[in-house]
């Protein structure tokens, strides 16, 4: 059997040593030729002016040959144009050595990171801040409004708890109970004041007994002169919507409305669903087939149809609305305290659903901006603790059902709240 290559023959390979050989004798040793380093002679010159013989062109039996070992027999080094490896001659470092790799310029790749990163944050806020500013609805008049009060120190915000049932499917209506009747009434009506001296929330109970004034229509713009009509205050917001609200307010207090925000059933439900549920101690059990509410005392977390059932909760109370406002009072403190927690802002996926929540379901005044907005939900996180003060309107009997205020607190708490001071009075 013949072990070569095509083409050779025994005799081809002379007397060797190993198989095959007649003469067990090792193989003489070969004359391996020198890369000299230097520059190249001209073509067919040695470097000492002699002649460099053609070097053969081998032909290994399968066509291949000619130009396949070209270069290597002159000692040309593989990747470096003329023969030349990275640090051998005509590579960039001719000192017979490699070059050595540039270190890597951290600094420069932390500054390029730093700014890359800045440039997506700054374009992340700005494109929030304009989504979310096109979603607020911004449907509600103050410039209407007559005979406003001075301003004072300070803002003051109506936050109102509307039964509106927009939005919601006959299927939610029912398991949310809130029946089906039409148009919108108030469930709560709240002020909050922010200022220096930590946030004040008072809870007008919407059984109070106020007058009706003069007033200009919300939609014909026609002008009401006010009779001296006496009415609970919720029945000015089914008359004439949150401008006519907003208008007897500020007359049967004295105290200038600064924005107006307002939710529905739906979007209440919406936002606490969005953050995973809000967490309550329930002062005691509640089973009150009105609302729905089945809940047991003790701490826990409620998703957002339990969470409108407790905050809707009346007959199942001893001191029925004033019971209730105060629930109201510790319920959207507690639900500010879970929006505005890292885990909610700084998460997108909670933040943008609890913001799209939020902002698809209130109704906000024309001059409300997106951080007056913040500006309140800060404010009423910080209603159940540190500074902040909540109470209910300071009450002076009632009278055919309806609530009577303590004009002399009233005129003290208005006077506080107006010049930012420390709220002293005691509430219901």
């Amino acid at each position: 059997m013949n072990d070569w290559p095509e083409a050779w023959s025994d005799d081809n390979r002379g007397p060797r040593y190993g198989q095959g050989s007649a003469s067990a004798q090792p193989e003489s040793a070969r004359v391996m030729r020198q890369v000299r380093r230097g520059p190249a002679a001209p073509p067919g010159q040695g470097a000492y002016g002699g002649t460099v013989p053609q070097q053969p062109s081998y032909v290994d039996g399968r066509g291949h040959g000619g130009d396949h070992d070209s270069g290597y027999n002159t000692g040309q080094v593989y990747g470096s144009p003329g023969g030349g490896g990275y640090g051998g001659p005509g590579g960039p470092g001719d000192d017979g050595r490699y070059a050595q790799r540039p270190a890597p310029d951290w600094r420069r790749r932390i500054k390029v990171t730093a700014i890359t990163v800045a440039a997506v944050l700054v374009v992340t806020t700005v494109g929030t801040y304009f989504w979310a500013d096109a979603k607020l609805n911004r449907e509600v008049d103050l410039s209407i409004v007559l005979d406003r009060p001075e301003a004072g120190e300070g803002t003051n915000y109506l936050i109102v708890g509307s039964d509106s049932r927009a939005g919601l499917t006959d299927e939610q209506k029912k398991n949310l109970r809130t029946g089906s009747a039409e148009g919108k009434r108030t469930d709560s009506m709240m002020i909050l004041h922010t200022g220096s001296n930590g946030p004040t929330l008072v809870s007008l109970p919407r059984d109070s007994n106020v007058e009706i004034p003069t007033f200009k229509g919300s939609e014909s713009g026609k002008t009401y002169q006010g009779t001296g009509r006496q009415v609970k205050l919720n029945a000015a917001y089914a008359e004439d919507g949150p401008e006519l609200l907003v208008r007897t307010v500020e007359f049967n207090t004295g105290l200038r409305i600064d924005h107006y925000v307002e939710i529905g059933f739906a979007g209440f439900a919406n936002i606490v669903d969005a953050v995973g549920g809000v967490e309550m101690d329930i002062p005691q059990d509640i089973k009150d087939t009105k609302s729905g509410a089945d809940l047991k005392k003790g701490r826990q977390t409620l998703n957002g149809e339990e969470a409108l059932a407790f905050v809707r909760t009346r007959y199942a109370l001893a001191g029925s609305d004033l019971d209730r406002t105060k629930n109201q009072q510790k319920f959207l403190s507690a639900l500010a305290n879970q929006v505005a927690t890292p885990g909610t802002v700084l998460n997108p996926f909670t933040l943008y659903p609890t913001m799209g929540a939020g902002l698809d379901s209130l109704i906000v005044d024309e001059d409300m901006s997106l951080f007056g907005l913040a500006d309140m939900f800060w404010s009423m996180k910080g209603v159940s603790g540190g500074d902040g003060t909540s109470l209910n309107m300071p009450l002076a009997g009632s009278t055919g059902g309806n609530l009577l205020w303590d004009k002399a607190k009233v005129k003290q708490l208005v006077d506080e709240l107006k010049n930012d001071e420390k709220v002293t009075v005691k509430g219901d």
